[in-house]
């Protein structure tokens, strides 16, 4: 059986993109999920990336019109500009982190939960109150929001230093352990398909 170690950020929009193709691939082919959000800029920052806000304007431009692009081509809503755009990532991330320790939820759907909070519905994914509504639309316990802190914050910085090891320089990144083949952006998931029914 494969497993999948899954790179996120909970503020990128390509990871709100990749929806939940990958968690069919996992129930397709029997695979198992390690979801691990990081902080995507000081991945960056340590792989030889450039931070969005520091990206030529080409560049800036380019990537508006393309995330527009794929959020039609998938059918799903998309704000390009979110109300609240200049958010923490890491009160999300120690969410699902928490959640994932605990067990009991579905932690692809709290996944999905906050990036569609962030990218679809205008919500403020750094807000307790919003972290509760996803945990337990998730079938987890909101109280997580204050008791996944301290485990949380390791585990966060731990996966950082995990992902620059495993050769992860951006998100969304799959990576299946049994072969090492890596899979950088929502638009490869059909190449992480097509491995799997090889293995």
């Amino acid at each position: 059986m494969a497993h999948i170690d899954y790179y996120l950020a909970t503020l990128s929009p390509w990871c709100y993109l990749a929806g939940d193709r990958l968690e069919q691939l996992a129930a397709k082919h029997g695979a198992t999920l390690t979801y691990k959000p990081i902080d995507p800029l000081v991945l960056f920052d340590r792989t030889g990336g450039t931070r969005p806000a520091e990206r030529h304007a080409n560049r800036v431009e380019y990537r508006a019109q393309d995330l527009t692009r794929w959020a039609k081509e998938l059918d799903i809503p998309f704000n390009l500009n979110p109300a609240f755009m200049q958010v923490n990532g890491a009160p999300s991330s120690y969410a699902i982190i928490a959640a994932q320790d605990a067990g009991g939820g579905d932690v692809g759907k709290l996944v999905q939960a906050i990036l569609r909070a962030r990218w679809a519905e205008d919500r403020d994914i750094s807000d307790d109150a919003v972290l509760r509504d996803c945990l337990s639309a998730s079938g987890f316990d909101p109280g997580l929001v204050d008791s996944g802190l301290l485990l949380g914050a390791e585990t966060y910085a731990r996966n950082l230093d995990q992902a620059v090891a495993a050769g992860v320089f951006g998100v969304p990144f799959y990576i299946v352990r049994e072969s090492d083949q890596r899979f950088w952006g929502q638009d490869r998931l059909d190449f992480l398909d097509g491995h799997l029914a090889s293995l």
